[in-house]
């Protein structure tokens, strides 16, 4: 540990605090602008936070002294999204909006890590600048945090390996230029396709505020809303088809998304996995479609596939908005929702979940062995968009997918043992580490994480913390060998 780059660290950690100050410092000014009795708390927030950022930079001044390695890496990475998330969920605390600091922080992290679980029951009662905070929270962790700061703070060979920590999938493809500049232009694409959204949702029956709020909660694939009965409460096609559109476009790879507008469609449209994202929803919204008119859940062709789309593409991009009570549709929907919940959308989206390129992967290795058993000499190389995928890669995708599942099964124990029922523990515990917001149960898409224990809470917030990460970057904090020399 004596070469432990500390001073990385601090300085990142710091300069990361300082950033999320300014955007809860513009979330205090609507407050203000609104004449909220919020506003103080929310202004004595983002000063704590900038300060205590502030004096964090300080302490790590000293310029960088070498490149830094993996566990500077993983450990800024986690610790960054702890941290923030601690300061974060201030204004919710001193406002006494959610005076319990183990629902105010679950809240914030919730936002942080674009998970969308919420411990509210009556989102209209909230100020509408802890709102606005709580929707910016989504965005800024949709994306990435520390991908933000490699945007603005230089790092030279260091932003290479964060990028690694914490940008989602098995890979990217790569720019020509360093990694400072692939995130910003990443990040131009993500504020002009939140621009778009906020312009075409305040086209519509939103106001401006409702607009730019379910903008950053769209595009982030987060799924927070501003009303409780989430974008059901418009009862608006033209809503429900624009917020579908751009849950769509975030749940694809952004690289892709910035090739596309580049000019060079063909990445996105050969791209195997954008290929795989597509005819899922595809299929699924048509077996739905056809299963909610059939049964008569849901009067009108029109009305039942635009509800089928919705949610599927709400689920599958992780985001969990709701027009419709899924758990009243019956066990086998619930069912395909824990699948799309499991699933996610493409590797480097803002999605959550394994992500369609693992199952791809998996889906080709599991074909090979079938043929391995009739030509046991045979070479098969496994190829994905038309490149051979290393044993490597297939060996971590495999150990990823274990370890998630191994996850899950972990987590419902546990939770059951905190006295939570077999579907509460189940939904919750894929909604979290899938980071997708939703459950089963009373914690369904229409319900709220109010009633879990409290010591479930904080192992909540842990999980949505391990699944936004993928895992391997926290997990690897536990294990000693990582610490060593």
């Amino acid at each position: 540990m004596s070469n432990f780059n500390y001073r990385f660290v601090l300085k990142t950690i710091g300069f990361l605090l300082v950033i999320e100050s300014l955007f809860m410092m513009s979330a205090t000014i609507v407050s203000f602008y609104l004449h909220e009795a919020a506003g103080d708390a929310m202004l004595i927030s983002s000063t704590i936070t900038f300060f205590a950022g502030a004096f964090i930079r300080l302490v790590g001044t000293e310029d960088f002294p070498k490149p830094i390695g993996k566990r500077e890496s993983f450990f800024m990475v986690a610790v960054s999204w702890i941290v923030l998330s601690a300061f974060g969920m201030l204004p919710y605390y001193l406002s006494n909006s959610i005076p319990s600091v183990s629902n105010a922080y679950f809240e914030t992290i919730s936002g942080l890590t674009a998970t969308g679980a919420t411990i509210l029951n009556d989102i209209e009662s909230m100020p509408k600048g802890l709102l606005f905070w709580r929707s910016i929270t989504q965005w800024m962790g949709g994306l990435g945090i520390v991908l933000f700061v490699a945007t603005i703070l230089p790092m030279g060979g260091n932003a290479s390996v964060m990028y690694d920590a914490e940008v989602t999938g098995i890979g990217y493809d790569r720019f020509r230029p360093r990694i400072s500049q692939i995130a910003k232009r990443l990040w131009l694409v993500y504020i002009f396709l939140t621009g778009i959204l906020v312009v075409l949702l305040w086209i519509g029956p939103m106001s401006l505020f409702d607009a730019v709020c379910h903008a950053f909660t769209t595009i982030s694939t987060a799924g927070f809303s501003t009303k409780q009965d989430s974008i059901a409460h418009w009862n608006s096609a033209y809503i429900e088809y624009v917020i579908t559109l751009f849950m769509f476009i975030g749940g694809i790879n952004f690289t892709l998304i910035y090739f596309f507008m580049k000019g060079s469609a063909k990445k996105l449209y050969q791209n195997e996995e954008f290929k795989w994202y597509v005819s899922i929803i595809i299929l699924f919204v048509v077996i739905i479609a056809i299963g909610l008119y059939s049964t008569g859940k849901i009067e009108g062709v029109e009305k039942a596939f635009r509800t089928s789309l919705f949610q599927v593409v709400a689920m599958l991009t992780t985001t969990c908005y709701s027009t419709d009570n899924i758990i009243g549709w019956g066990s086998f929907y619930q069912f395909l929702v824990i699948i799309f919940m499991v699933f996610g959308a493409c590797a480097g989206s803002t999605a959550g979940g394994i992500k369609i390129v693992r199952i791809i992967i998996l889906f080709k290795n599991s074909i090979n062995e079938f043929k391995r058993q009739v030509h046991p000499n045979a070479i098969l190389p496994i190829r994905l968009n038309n490149h051979v995928i290393s044993i490597d890669v297939v060996t971590k995708v495999l150990a990823f997918i274990f370890l998630y599942l191994a996850i899950l099964i972990f987590s419902c124990l546990l939770l059951s043992l905190s006295g939570m029922q077999f579907e509460n523990a189940l939904g919750a515990a894929v909604s979290c580490l899938g980071n997708v917001g939703g459950g089963l149960a009373e914690i369904g898409n229409t319900g709220s994480f109010s009633e879990v224990p409290t010591e479930s809470k904080w192992y909540l917030s842990f999980l949505m913390l391990t699944g936004r990460l993928e895992l391997f970057t926290v997990l690897s904090l536990f294990m000693p060998a990582f610490w060593r020399r």
